[in-house]
């Protein structure tokens, strides 16, 4: 009976079988498809980002790239794909701080370690957040919109899914002004902003990139920014701890991992064409030019011990925020 692979690594009689046999070729890296897994909704933020690494990844690794989106479960479906894929470099993680940080504290059963069932790549951007409302509430101003929810207990608010930014930044919203507000979860930043526009929710904390045209042409309005200062891409709107919430800051940040134990090679060659990318002059004013904030090169070790602390910084927040652990 031939043996089976684990008998031959485990030793012992496989030895005498290999004898002889002349060892297998390594196939190089890349040799097919790399499938680039976005825990999201097409359009939005972290699939904007992760089709524009795709593409580096396909010209720099000479690669077939595909994206494919999977939303859903405040980004635990694509991450769990991810963590119990083979660990071979053939499938990543658009990952962000709400796969890596928030949903540790934030859920009491996750499917998926963020420290230990993945391999950091590298970092990639930083993501402002900010406060809209539809046009047609009475209210102009930060203070002014307050006052109004104030006076509309339960006033719903739209997010990306449970555990992301714009979830727990509407929380972080609701302690900070005193304001009694419902959680309406949806698949994505995208369809939950199309529903501010279209009226069904008033409000929520939405990611600057994919808002700032709607912002732009008054089809929401903007009451501030989550930014500790105001950003390149949009400098006339005001922070909110400008606009009468000191303090307030709230900043998303992206990367890229993959299935624990891929080999430490293919890692430092995906992390190499991150770091080229980031390292282009053109990348960076595109990033910046849709409200994104580029990040300093960063090493697989790196970004290892950043997620360690961001788990640890981000249960902090969850908990000052008010959001139940579910």
């Amino acid at each position: 009976m031939p043996l089976t692979r684990r008998e031959v690594i485990a030793g012992g009689g496989g030895l005498v079988w290999l004898a002889g046999v002349p060892a297998r070729a390594e196939t190089a890296y890349p040799s097919r498809t790399i499938k680039m897994i976005v825990p999201y909704p097409a359009g939005g933020t972290t699939d904007l980002l992760g089709r524009l690494i795709a593409d580096q990844f396909k010209n720099g690794l000479s690669a077939t790239v595909i994206v494919e989106n999977k939303p859903g479960a405040g980004t635990t479906l694509g991450a769990d794909q991810v963590a119990k894929s083979e660990p071979d470099g053939y499938t990543l993680l658009m990952a962000t701080s709400t796969t890596l940080a928030i949903n540790k504290t934030l859920y009491k059963k996750l499917p998926y370690d963020p420290v230990k069932d993945f391999a950091p790549i590298g970092l990639v951007a930083g993501v402002p957040f900010a406060l809209i409302i539809n046009p047609t509430i009475p209210a102009k101003t930060l203070p002014q919109f307050i006052a109004y929810a104030k006076s509309k207990p339960g006033l719903a608010y739209g997010s990306a899914g449970n555990g992301s930014p714009q979830h727990l930044g509407a929380e972080m919203l609701k302690t900070a002004a005193g304001i009694d507000i419902r959680h309406v979860p949806y698949r994505g930043s995208v369809p939950a902003m199309l529903d501010v526009i279209a009226g069904h929710i008033p409000f929520m904390v939405v990611d600057l990139q994919p808002a700032l045209q709607q912002i732009r042409e008054g089809k929401v309005r903007v009451l501030g920014v989550t930014t500790p200062k105001r950003v390149a891409a949009a400098p006339e709107i005001p922070t909110l701890a400008e606009a009468g919430l000191p303090g307030f800051e709230l900043v998303a940040w992206q990367g890229v991992v993959a299935p624990a134990g891929t080999p430490r090679p293919i890692v430092d060659q995906l992390a190499a064409q991150l770091n080229k990318l980031l390292a282009d002059p053109a990348t960076r004013e595109k990033l910046n030019a849709i409200s994104l904030e580029p990040l300093p090169p960063s090493t697989p070790d790196s970004f290892a011990a950043y997620i360690k602390a961001e788990v640890d910084r981000c249960a902090v927040i969850v908990r000052n925020s008010g959001a139940e652990p579910e």
